[in-house]
């Protein structure tokens, strides 16, 4: 039984007669960079997503550097991103001389919270960066509202949750990244809305910094050969927006492919009281990028990673370190337990396959494997 923590081979299988097509299309043209695929796909997602305007780049941790470019920020201002996340979000705050502040996550969650981002906030703060992490959404409203009253600009880092939905208190709904001043994402090949190589794009409804971030993504000129400002050469390949376009109208199958996984999962799961099925935020549903595993105790972990292994299940650790203990990202003062519900979960977490093509048997013995993980012990 072959087991993949992500099988992109059988689902580019089930849609393949469309997307050798749509390549096949971008090689007779010959238009490989900004062909009118670009642009369609653009205007595709921006209908998906619901938002005015969507700008395509080369990869998701451009998506972010844009951002913050796009903000007319100055060197040492400090920007509020969770402990607990990949480090392209902090990466990028580093490079271009901000001041990453890092702040707790919700050990349920995994995700930040207004409460804790508040304690964090001084009068050098200037942007949070909410991670909708393994899928779901950040409890939007009230951090939208500690924005508000700071006067913080919001950049939504949904490369985990593009698909996800938001329910704010009066009832309306947002996908993540439409929610804050700017959304990025990534199309890398493992997202739920990946492409065949590297991708990336912004969202955001303000017509003045979607101008603005056009111009950044294309060496800061709006006219060819003449640069009003400082920019970055940042494309979506034409290729990679024909595959796009096609894979999005399976986006929201895919989400409820991966539910259907994780809902078999936490019914599987629900008596074992040495681990912990992921929590749901209560306002937001969840699109799976990944199934993360909490065991109680630390020294399960390794041991049932290993179980699995031998069995032939792969899993992973979604993060084995938390930022501030990361060297690239080291402060001051932020040693070892200045974090401890990260650093915690990084002991702890552990995540199962979860994908489109996900087989009865296979997801049967991955249950029954880590159901035996504890017998007879």
């Amino acid at each position: 039984m072959n087991i993949l923590m992500l099988d992109l081979v059988g689902q580019y299988n089930k849609i393949k007669a469309q997307v050798d097509a749509g390549i096949q299309k971008v090689i007779a043209s010959a238009a490989f960079v900004n062909g009118p695929q670009v642009k369609e796909f653009a205007s595709q997602l921006g209908a998906y997503l619901s938002v005015k305007n969507v700008i395509p780049c080369a990869n998701g941790t451009d998506a972010l550097q844009i951002a913050l470019m796009a903000l007319d920020l100055q060197p040492g201002d400090e920007i509020i991103v969770p402990c607990f996340t990949y480090a392209a979000t902090t990466e990028v705050i580093a490079l271009l001389k901000l001041q990453p502040v890092m702040v707790e996550v919700d050990a349920d969650t995994f995700n930040i919270t207004a409460e804790l981002v508040e304690a964090a906030i001084t009068p050098k703060t200037k942007a949070i960066v909410p991670v909708h992490l393994y899928g779901q959404c950040v409890d939007m409203g009230p951090l939208l509202k500690l924005a508000e009253k700071y006067n913080l600009y919001v950049i939504e880092d949904a490369a985990q949750a593009l698909g996800a939905e938001y329910t704010f208190s009066d009832g309306r709904i947002a996908k993540a990244g439409t929610m804050g001043d700017i959304g990025c994402t990534s199309f890398f090949p493992s997202k739920n809305l990946g492409c065949y190589g590297d991708g990336g794009a912004l969202f955001t409804n303000n017509e003045t910094l979607a101008e603005k971030i056009k111009m950044i993504a294309n060496h800061g000129q709006q006219k060819k050969y003449y640069h009003e400002i400082v920019g970055v050469n940042s494309r979506l390949d034409t290729i990679q927006a024909a595959i796009l376009g096609i894979k999005l109208q399976y986006l929201d199958d895919y989400a409820r492919t991966r539910n259907v996984v994780a809902e078999t999962y936490d019914k599987a799961f629900k008596e074992l009281e040495w681990l912990e099925t992921p929590a749901r935020v209560m306002n937001s549903d969840h699109v799976f990028h990944q199934y993360t595993l909490k065991l109680k105790n630390a020294s399960d972990r390794d041991l049932l990673k290993s179980h699995l292994e031998m069995a032939g299940i792969p899993s992973m650790i979604y993060y084995p370190l938390p930022l501030h203990l990361q060297p690239a990202f080291k402060q001051e003062g932020l040693e070892k337990g200045a974090f401890p519900v990260s650093e915690d979960l990084c002991t702890k977490v552990l995540s199962l396959p979860v994908h489109t093509e996900m087989t009865d048997e296979q997801l049967t013995y991955i249950i029954d494997t880590l159901n035996s993980f504890k017998k007879g012990n």
